[in-house]
């Protein structure tokens, strides 16, 4: 059976070639070549854990609003309840729900970020 790379197996080996070439590069390049390379890691962490990210942020808002529904769609709704008012700190779960959307994001946007829970 002829298989072929996944997409985030393709991502993460540019990544490395390009740590690979990096030291090799005048100093501007070098730079660039770095933020190519920590952009194309952020790639590979989107595609492995952006869906169970989705999935936990999607499950935590229809929990706040009550509902079922896309990522989109709550994330609209919610993001719009807060700028009116309706949703606040003391809205049961809301805190809670948005501390794990936020550390999901974090794991893939800034993995090497600590946060207070993680000491």
């Amino acid at each position: 059976m002829i298989t072929h790379p996944r997409t985030e197996e393709l991502a993460e080996a540019v990544g490395l070639w390009i740590e690979q070439i990096r030291p090799t590069l005048d100093p501007r390049n070098g730079f660039l070549a770095r933020v190519a390379g920590n952009a194309m890691h952020t790639i590979v962490r989107e595609l492995t854990q952006g869906p169970a990210a989705e999935a936990r942020a999607t499950e935590k808002m229809g929990e706040v609003l009550g509902r079922e529904g896309t990522f989109q769609d709550l994330n609209a709704e919610l993001c719009a309840r807060i700028r009116a008012g309706e949703l606040t700190p003391e809205t049961p779960g809301l805190l809670s729900a948005l501390r794990v959307i936020a550390l999901d994001q974090l794991a893939i946007d800034q993995p090497s970020y600590k946060h207070e829970g993680s000491l």
